[in-house]
């Protein structure tokens, strides 16, 4: 039995790829993770009542010459596109193009941007079908201006699906996935269920393309509410089929058989033999991966007999509508070529006269051309010399106003150094002249005259007093500011806790000065500076063998 389902599996596979290495593309086409019909804007109806597309041509055909016949333009436009619309289904891509091109031109001339966007996704389509994906992004890239100006909602969601749909049969996942979520706020704004339904269905099928069937299952059921709630039953069959192999996926055989024949039951009812054939091919597939090949085979012979009838039939619908449409531009170009030999006697000799006319003219025009376009030529090589040698000195002149500029900065800041090392300098004197007084009058105290003891503390207190005034640090800050300018504020950022003499030691240390210069300068000992070296160490969180001197050089 094994042996019998592969087999028949093969006879299957073979049949299937005759049908679609045919030009029948009536057919619903078979994407790698869904069974999903050629995708036309779902805002334009496609005039499939008729059992039979020829029919249906010719119908559309009459109504559209009728319509040329009133000037009703845009009822005009609207049959070619319909007509394209059965040629596209049929395989006559060129065709199609045609008519579609021709309900273009009228929708612009009579200013209907909503009727030409709706237009311009079809042609779309069509071009990405017919292996032209370059003439399909211009003109999604045109219906998504015209909706954007319109602020269709549903017209810019449906063309943001297209697009995300035209990468998906690329297996350009990322970017599928990225335009369907950009329709989808589009569609929910617009509440169109139809396109809601579409958009959720073609992320679902990019997920289970990825294997993430979570997330499948998720938006297939989402999709499957909408197409009930929009009475789309044929996209429903879809969906069921597409929740089916999710589930069989997963290896819940069972359940991927209730929702494939659910989907038959659906086909079967609505006529439509193509999912049926699809739906029992799930139902074997699921029987086979249970063991039971005696029920896979039997759904096999039934998906293969439906496959054998589709194929007759659409067979004979393109033979028929090849027929007409051989048979109508038969008669057409008949009725112009009687027309055409009408005139064509009258129109020979003056033909004639005017083409030989012509063809001197063109020689003098070409001749005169040319010499205008060698004149021309010469002056714009003129222009663009003296624009060259323009631009040219101007960058001489940039590059030396820069250069003079970046001399007078360091000019500038020479100064400032010169001028902060000379207040360093002053106030290194003036302490080491204010410890001298201060040592020489603690030598008087020590003298056992006791009257003059109180009066020298007295001074002494004062010139202790001197040292811990700061009123020369206030401009000793200006200048330095100038000279390091972030130096304080980086300071400030990385330890908000350091005290005004901290910050003064710091500054110090910036400025290279010796211990001895920084213990006079702040008023202390050198006991108490290397305290106080210590102590902004902890602050600044630094390690023991890290160098206090180094990070503030680092700042």
């Amino acid at each position: 039995m094994p042996l019998l389902i592969v087999l028949t599996n093969l006879y299957y596979r073979l049949a299937r790829l005759a049908l679609l290495g045919s030009s029948f593309i009536f057919l619903p086409v078979q994407t790698s993770a869904q069974t999903q019909t050629v995708l036309l804007p779902v805002s334009t109806s496609t005039p499939f009542s008729e059992s039979k597309p020829d029919s249906v041509f010719l119908k559309l055909k009459e109504k559209m010459l009728t319509h040329r016949q009133n000037q009703h333009k845009t009822e005009e436009a609207i049959c070619l596109q319909q007509m394209s619309q059965v040629l596209f289904h049929l395989g006559s891509y060129s065709q199609a193009v045609d008519h579609l091109l021709k309900a273009d031109k009228i929708f612009r001339i009579q200013n209907r941007p909503d009727l030409l966007g709706a237009n311009l996704n079809i042609l779309g389509t069509v071009y990405y079908y017919n292996q032209q994906p370059a003439d399909a992004w211009a003109q999604f890239r045109e219906a998504l201006t015209i909706y954007r100006k319109r602020n269709n909602n549903s017209g810019i969601a449906e063309t943001y699906a297209l697009i995300g749909h035209m990468y998906e049969k690329q297996l350009n996942y990322d970017s599928a996935y990225y335009f369907q979520s950009e329709a989808l706020p589009f569609a929910k704004a617009a509440n169109d269920t139809a396109v809601l339904a579409m958009i959720h269905e073609n992320i679902g099928s990019i997920y289970e393309d990825k294997a993430i069937y979570d997330s499948a299952n998720f938006y297939f059921v989402l999709s499957l509410e909408e197409y009930r709630q929009s009475g789309k039953i044929i996209d429903q069959v879809e969906v069921i089929n597409n929740l089916g192999d999710v589930w069989s996926k997963t290896g819940n055989f069972r359940k991927g058989m209730l929702f494939a024949r659910k989907a038959a039951e659906l086909a079967a009812a609505m006529g439509e033999k193509y999912q049926l054939q699809s739906a029992y091919r799930d139902i074997a597939q699921n029987f086979e991966a249970l063991k039971q090949f005696d029920s896979a085979y039997i759904y096999l012979e039934k998906s293969r007999h439906l496959i054998q009838s589709i194929y007759a039939t659409e067979n004979s619908y393109q033979i028929s509508l090849m027929q007409t449409l051989y048979d109508t531009e038969k008669k057409s170009a008949e009725i112009v070529q009687l027309n055409a030999a009408k005139k064509m006697n009258t129109l020979l000799n003056f033909g004639i006269a005017i083409v030989v006319a012509l063809l001197g003219i063109l020689a003098a025009l070409v001749i005169n051309r040319q010499k205008v376009r060698i004149r021309t030529e010469r002056a714009i090589n003129e222009i663009d010399k003296k624009v060259f040698e323009k631009q040219k000195d101007l960058m001489e002149s940039e590059m030396k106003r820069q250069l003079l500029e970046e001399a007078s900065l360091k000019q500038l800041l020479d100064i400032k150094s010169r001028e902060l090392s000379s207040h360093i300098l002053h106030l290194i004197q003036k302490n080491d002249v204010m410890e001298e007084l201060k040592l020489g009058l603690i030598e008087i105290t020590k003298d056992d005259k006791r009257d003059q003891k109180k009066q020298i503390r007295q001074l002494v207190q004062k010139i202790n007093t001197s040292f811990s005034k700061d009123s020369y640090w206030h401009e000793f800050r200006l200048i330095f500011d100038k000279v390091h300018p972030s130096f304080m504020t980086n300071l400030t950022r990385l330890s908000p806790g350091l005290t005004p003499s901290e910050i003064r030691l710091l500054a110090l240390l910036k400025m290279n000065l010796a211990s001895g210069d920084m213990a006079t300068l702040l008023g202390i000992t050198s006991d108490s500076l290397r305290v106080v070296r210590y102590r902004v160490k902890k602050k600044l969180n630094l390690r023991q063998s890290e160098s206090l001197t180094g990070f503030v050089q680092s700042i």
